[in-house]
């Protein structure tokens, strides 16, 4: 039978299964692949929280959405063309994001009477035979059944060649959507190459999937998406947290400073760790702690001795290092706080996004202790905000919290390599040594932006006093003066507020300058509202976007911008904390769009507020 070929702008594909299905891998595969093809992408990775839940559950299912055009991206999609589900647990927890009249490929040995009862499925019910999914184009492969026949001359036992029915499926997808197997056999070469069976294995799977597809009677039609016009340049698929660690071995690189890096595992920011420790060329320290004061406090040690310091975690762990923090404020040391926001509060949900940490970082310290707050938009952005928040706390002398969250996180975009001469470098400002003759060093004596010289121990005449008791302005010396107190609360303050000079002023992202409604976000919100404003503005909608990357201190423009609009819209996954900071600030009656379901907005639910807010 002759196949065809459709020529298609964008395809948003989901693949589900249990977490030991390979899910997150086959996804990871393909979107790489689809990187290096040309392809505009974005993705959305969805882990059970469970480490390993129940096989066959749906607290176990496993997703990796991603979406992938010719033309812009800005979203992993709303809703899927097509949905690949290993087991019916995958089916029943997705069903309802597959549009009408999408492609359902279902693996037929996951839809057995133990898989269904495993689902919840009612007794004597099989979707993928009792003419239930109708309204979709539904196909079945026995994925497990092909597997074991491709590989029953292996010599492999069941289980190995249970793990390896993943590459089937990937392989049969490159063919229906038109992808080379090459990228996907180099990283199976690579990873595996100790062991050679296993190599042999995977790819004789992987290709046995590409070739079901070219001789199925039942697959007649495969999809061609055609290379994105991107701006020139060499370009990589990288997850959020991937860019931030090479954005903080770039400000290493840079600043001419040694990057220490200390934290303690914890999800979603432990793979920072894991991509920092292969940098050691570039002289990178990594230190796993016992526990998150550890690693703190061992960061602030770096930072005493001269290196870039940098700690991570997520909300609970950002919680432990809060007297820490203080210390870092008190002692004026330059120090960058990693939070991958996550579900809480409390343990909360591990594994699902949120941005409900950003009042935590503006205000969740004992004392006046302001520390300033950048945030990344998206996964490539976080190498851009990761070393934006080394830069400012290099050259302000003070902690800073960069913001991400396990949706940028884990998500993947394309990324264009950087050109060096195209980064600023900066430099730190190092106290000199003295001699016995100079007059005696003042540890926070401080230039015109209110900040003090970096003094390293061991300099000679470099001797003063650390620790977290409150300093005598200019000595250093302990102080309990009332007066003083207020002058280093003071001081400290404006040294921060003076970030603002240094900063750029905000910018409108789409939209005209003033008008009707401007939809302020931040953070991992900016994919979705872009979608949402770019359709109200085609509309011929009077409707702005902004995204705020410099959350504290704002942007010396900011409020002046929001005036120029009648309203304003703030969606966050939270129940409402960036809005209550622009009503504080600014005095505007901004308005909330709140979700806090572990999930990120949709374009659709924002573009449906924008056009309520219109109405009224």
């Amino acid at each position: 039978m002759s196949k065809t070929t459709e020529i298609t702008k964008e395809v948003t594909i989901l693949f589900a299964g249990d977490s030991g299905d390979g899910i997150q891998l086959t996804g990871t595969q393909f979107s790489n692949t689809t990187a290096l093809f040309g392809n505009d992408l974005s993705t959305f990775p969805n882990f059970p929280a469970e480490i390993r839940a129940p096989q066959g559950t749906l607290a176990g299912v496993s997703g990796f959405q991603i979406r992938f055009g010719s033309v812009d991206i800005y979203t992993p999609g709303d809703v899927c063309d097509a949905l690949v589900v290993m087991n019916a647990a995958a089916l029943k927890a997705n069903i309802d994001k597959l549009k009408p009249g999408g492609v359902i490929i279902a693996n037929t040995a996951g839809f057995d009477g133990k898989n269904l009862r495993l689902a919840k499925y009612p007794e004597g019910a099989n979707p993928i035979e009792d003419g239930s999914l109708e309204k979709y184009q539904l196909y079945t492969i026995d994925v497990t059944k092909m597997t074991k026949e491709c590989l029953k001359d292996s010599g492999m036992g069941t289980k190995e060649i249970d793990r390896t029915k993943n590459m089937f499926v990937l392989g049969f997808l490159y063919w229906m959507y038109s992808r080379s197997l090459d990228t996907t056999i180099k990283f199976i070469q690579d990873k595996f190459k100790k062991v050679p069976e296993v190599v042999e294995a995977n790819i004789k799977v992987l290709k046995a999937g590409y070739h079901y597809g070219e001789t199925s009677e039942t697959f007649t039609t495969r999809f061609e998406v055609e290379k994105a016009r991107m701006e020139s340049g060499e370009y990589r698929s990288i997850m959020g947290n991937q860019a931030a660690a090479l954005g903080l071995v770039a400000a290493s690189v840079k600043s001419g400073l040694d990057l220490f890096y200390g934290s303690y595992p914890i999800t979603p920011a432990s793979d920072i760790l894991h991509e920092l420790s292969r940098h050691k060329n570039f002289g990178v320290k990594t230190f796993q702690a016992e526990d998150e004061i550890a690693a703190i406090g061992a960061t602030i040690g770096a930072s005493f001795g001269g290196s870039l310091a940098v700690t991570a975690s997520s909300g609970p762990g950002i919680a432990l290092k809060g007297e820490a923090i203080g210390l870092a404020l008190m002692l004026e040391l330059p120090l960058v706080i990693v939070n991958i926001q996550r579900g809480g509060p409390s343990t909360g949900l591990p594994t699902k996004t949120e941005q409900a940490d950003l009042l935590q970082a503006m205000y969740g310290r004992n004392g006046e202790a302001p520390v300033p707050i950048v945030a990344a938009s998206s996964p490539a952005d976080c190498f851009d905000m990761a070393y934006e928040a080394s830069r400012i706390a290099v050259e302000h002398m003070t902690p800073v919290f960069f913001l991400s969250d396990g949706y940028i996180a884990n998500g993947s975009e394309p990324w264009k390599f950087p050109k060096t001469a195209e980064i600023r470098p900066f430099a730190p400002d190092f106290a000199k040594p003295r001699n016995a003759e100079d007059p005696k060093f003042m540890p926070y004596k401080r230039n015109e932006k209110l900040v003090r010289k970096w003094a390293l121990p061991g300099t000679p005449g470099l001797e003063h006093r650390v620790g977290g008791l409150e300093k005598e302005d200019i000595t250093g010396n302990i102080s309990y003066d009332p007066r003083n107190h207020e002058h280093m609360v003071k001081t400290r303050e404006q040294k921060v507020l003076n970030i603002a000079d240094n900063i750029p002023l905000q910018e409108i992202d789409n939209g005209p300058e003033k008008g009707k409604l401007l939809v302020l976000g931040w953070g991992s919100t900016y994919g979705s509202i872009k979608a949402a404003v770019k359709e109200a503005v085609e509309e011929g909608k009077e409707v702005a976007h902004a995204h705020v990357k410099y959350l504290y201190p704002f942007p010396k423009n900011l409020g002046e911008m929001l005036l120029r609009y009648d309203k304003v819209l703030v969606p966050e996954m939270n129940n409402g904390q960036l809005v209550k900071i622009i009503r504080d600030q600014f005095l505007v009656p901004a308005e909330g769009l709140n979700k806090i379901q572990g999930i990120p907005f949709t374009a659709a639910e924002i573009k449906h507020k924008i056009d309520l807010m219109l109405k009224d």
